[in-house]
């Protein structure tokens, strides 16, 4: 096959906007989060999906740091960026759910540069909830998945 007869590549999807999402998280961005090209490095915003995510759970109650018996495990992730970001921008995280499992949730989380309506960078991970000591997956709890369902998209 050359390459004229192969199907043209797919168009680059646009980004989401601030209303696609169920909850809205600020952070901020540090000194240390420039890279030497003067933008957010990439890694940064994985940083950013997890701490708005996991801020989320620990302010509905819904993740105990020390004596939780659930705990996610990231077992999938990835990124797309769009624009750049960088201190001292500040970040709204939005956050949203995708697909819930049994055990297993695929966050989507949208980073909004400043006032931005478009999202700069737009992430996934997906956690599977696991008992804190066997590491063997355990369904989530109903306080856990209740409140997880106020954040799903079709």
């Amino acid at each position: 096959m050359s390459a004229a007869d192969a199907a043209p590549p797919s168009p680059r999807p646009s980004p989401s906007i601030r209303e696609d999402y169920r909850a809205l998280r600020t952070l901020t961005t540090r000194w240390m989060d420039n890279d030497i090209y003067g933008h957010m490095n990439n890694v940064v915003h994985y940083s950013l999906f997890d701490t708005a995510v996991n801020g989320w759970l620990i302010d509905e109650g819904l993740l105990d740091l020390g004596a939780g018996t659930r705990i996610g495990l990231v077992v999938e992730t990835g990124c797309r960026y769009f624009a750049e970001m960088a201190f001292p921008d500040i970040v709204t995280a939005g956050i949203r759910v995708a697909r819930l499992g049994t055990s297993s949730v695929r966050y989507e989380v949208g980073l909004f540069r400043n006032d931005a309506d478009e999202a700069a960078a737009e992430g996934f991970f997906v956690h599977v909830y696991v008992d804190r000591e066997t590491r063997r997956p355990a369904p989530l709890a109903a306080d856990m998945r209740q409140r997880l369902e106020t954040l799903l998209v079709a």
